[in-house]
């Protein structure tokens, strides 16, 4: 196999490639990147069984072949040298090395054969559709913080994306908690998606797949089974395992009697929850919120630290109310606000409080109270 590629195409395929490996596995071959150079394309390859991508880039290609190479050298190697440069990767099977030159740089990697490559098996998709890449932006990036990171409730460390309705219409719609947060966002149901299965795509996954949704022009065709889940553009394809388990019945626990309503502007709130946050002790960082006719009063008070306290102008109009939140949910719903006004709907102080943006239903938030 010999091929000639520019380095910038080859640093974004290799550096894809070298995230989905395993730093830490048992077995040599899953360290490798697959690389195969076939007509004008050189296509990499890597997997950690649970998820697989497949990254193509154009290349001039004199000698048809495969071999595979360890993805986090290759990556280094390619980052350090010079932009612009046309990089040539040559294999020698009998010598099972991959020689790699750019320049007056030369590099002799050790390869291990095609052969022990895995290929994850491809499955029969149930559903077929495509949808634009802002719009899984949205639905992954405003959800993907309130994922649970507790591994024994295993399938809360995902993504649920599943058909739902909102409003008499059909939507896709995601939704992630950890029991102490929800996040619920809808986007329009793409064409034929309407029998998708409803599936947990896990953390990792909804990581690597932000890499192919940052051009805004880019329809993903998405396929869904049971059991796996493909994200696909011209050049990309990321394919991963769902996670096998029943999501909860989220819609328990967003709460529909919350009257007491509270506008406010999304940035100031942020930023003022950060700064009386900064005296509370790292382990409670609760953050007492005390509603006023149009005033709210944001205090922590850490007895070893010291305390803080600031005012907001606020648009509320319902009995006086006292209620206490982890300062870091609270941020994290806070910057999560596109518009400018985050509205919140308060019950009591022991009960959850919902948060959209302004009277935007698409985007829906759950936090859990603290005692303070």
């Amino acid at each position: 196999m010999k091929f000639s590629i520019e380095r910038a195409a080859l640093l974004k395929a290799v550096s894809q490639a070298q995230s989905v490996v395993e730093r830490r596995n048992t077995i040599p071959i899953l360290a490798n990147v697959l690389i195969e150079a076939e007509g004008s394309d050189a296509s990499f390859r890597a997997t950690d069984l649970d998820i697989e991508v497949v990254d193509k880039a154009p290349a001039q290609v004199e000698r048809s072949g495969a071999t595979t190479v360890s993805a986090t050298t290759l990556h280094e190697i390619v980052r350090k040298l010079p932009d612009g440069a046309l990089i040539t990767l040559t294999s020698d099977s009998a010598a099972g090395r991959l020689t790699v030159e750019a320049g007056r740089s030369n590099f002799s990697l050790a390869t291990l054969p095609r052969e022990d490559f895995p290929v994850m098996a491809s499955s029969e998709y149930q559903s077929n559709f495509s949808a634009p890449a802002p719009m899984l932006r949205r639905l992954f990036d405003k959800s993907k913080f309130a994922i649970s990171t507790e591994e024994t409730r295993y399938y809360l460390n995902g993504v649920y994306m599943h058909i739902s309705e909102s409003d008499g219409s059909k939507v896709l719609r995601c939704v992630a908690t950890d029991g102490h947060r929800l996040a619920r966002i809808d986007a329009p149901m793409p064409e034929s998606a309407a029998d998708m299965p409803g599936v947990i795509v896990p953390r990792k996954t909804v990581g690597e797949l932000r890499k192919l949704l940052d051009d805004d022009e880019m329809q993903i065709a998405v396929s869904v089974s049971e059991t796996k889940i493909r994200f696909a553009t011209p050049d990309i394809t990321l394919t991963s395992k769902v996670i096998d388990g029943t999501f909860p019945d989220y819609t328990r626990v967003i709460p529909q009697g919350n009257t007491r309503r509270m506008e406010v502007d999304a940035s100031d709130f942020a930023r003022a929850v950060d700064r009386v946050a900064t005296v509370s002790s790292e382990r409670s960082r609760a953050v007492k919120l005390q509603l006023d006719e149009d005033r709210l009063i944001l205090s922590v008070n850490a007895p070893d630290s010291g305390a803080a306290e600031e005012e907001l102008v606020v648009a509320y109009a319902d009995e006086r109310l006292e209620i206490g939140f982890n300062a870091k949910y609270l941020l994290e719903i806070a910057s999560q606000v596109d518009r400018e006004n985050a509205v919140f709907l308060f019950n009591s102080s022991g009960d959850p409080t919902l948060m959209r943006e302004g009277n935007d239903m698409s985007a829906v938030y759950v936090v859990m109270p603290m005692r303070v």
